[in-house]
């Protein structure tokens, strides 16, 4: 296996079934300090940067609040607008990270262009982590995920992801990338226009993951293990900053919402959802309350898992 150390985080395409075994583990060992709310030294000589070309809630403070755990520093920006990357002079991502490289030892980067991380990364001498580019992937959240998915049903291999909303999005290609290095079954539910794109597909069948669709969650909640969510009612991820208007609020049809009423009626009695939020109203707040719901758990298992990934670039854990 490869180490982590100095390493980019930029895809889980190419990550080995015993990379993400190794950082489960790693996870679980630090996961008690997140539990007990505490902050040690691991990587009190350290300091991250943030550069956040879109907004960002769960994504950035989960990285910062690993950083600070673990005892490390954090600087950067969390609005591209303020800075020279975003405003009249559009200064590049090549410029722009050998400025940041100077200034920490990581960088976690977020962008509306799919790409730039990576892009980012042939720049600069320091590690540098995807949070999240475009309509790419979102290694970080997948990895949290999993890491939600293995800690709620004790596996993974066996069982059945019932994925639902915006194929387009970067999780979604994220988790089918994970996917093909265990031994699970993905069922997608989209809109057409928002659907996996063929050879998003067969990419994923040459490596043994053959994603099965359905037209109407009701058709299938029966067979889900995992319900992983999407809106479908989406913002423009290939823009910087798209602040919404009364009139572009839409309603998702019934094909693609999970409500109280559905669970109770289908839904496997051990089945969990996921859901990286924000959401609209493909999943109402009442769901909150039943014994389906896990995305409090997977936000909280986001600082976990990026303290792992921090700790393990960093070189602080092997």
């Amino acid at each position: 296996m490869r180490s982590f150390a100095g390493r980019d985080i930029l895809s889980l395409k190419g990550f080995e079934r015993a990379e993400f075994e190794h950082v489960f583990q790693v996870a679980d060992e630090l996961e008690p300090i997140a539990r007990e709310r505490r902050n040690v030294d691991l990587l009190s000589e350290k300091t991250l940067v943030t550069a956040f070309y879109q907004p960002s809630t769960r994504t950035r403070l989960a990285h910062e609040a690993a950083m600070h755990r673990l005892g490390g520093h954090v600087t950067g920006f969390a609005d591209a607008k303020m800075t020279r990357a975003g405003d009249f002079y559009q200064e590049s991502i090549k410029d722009t990270v050998h400025m940041l490289e100077y200034y920490g030892d990581a960088i976690v980067m977020r962008h509306f262009q799919q790409g730039a991380p990576q892009e980012a990364a042939k720049w600069a001498s320091i590690p540098v982590i995807n949070a999240g580019d475009g309509w790419g992937e979102h290694p970080t959240q997948v990895l949290t995920d999993l890491y939600t998915v293995l800690t709620e049903k004790g596996t993974i291999d066996g069982l059945t992801f019932v994925a639902i909303g915006d194929m387009r999005m970067r999780t979604m290609h994220s988790l089918a990338y994970a996917l093909t290095q265990f031994d699970a079954r993905m069922i997608s539910i989209a809109p057409e226009s928002m659907s996996l794109t063929d050879e998003f597909k067969e990419e994923v069948a040459e490596q043994n993951l053959f994603i099965e669709t359905a037209d109407h969650i009701a058709d299938v909640i029966d067979q889900a293990d995992v319900i992983y969510m999407e809106p479908v009612v989406q913002a423009d991820y290939t823009k910087g900053r798209d602040e919404r208007s009364a009139d572009k609020v839409g309603v998702t049809p019934d094909n693609y919402k999970v409500t109280r009423e559905l669970l109770a009626q289908k839904a496997k009695s051990d089945a969990i959802i996921l859901h990286s939020l924000p959401r609209m109203d493909e999943l109402p707040p009442d769901v909150d309350a039943t014994k389906y719901s896990r995305y409090w758990q997977e936000a909280y298992n986001g600082v976990v898992m990026r303290m792992a990934l921090l700790s393990l670039v960093l070189g602080a854990m092997e």
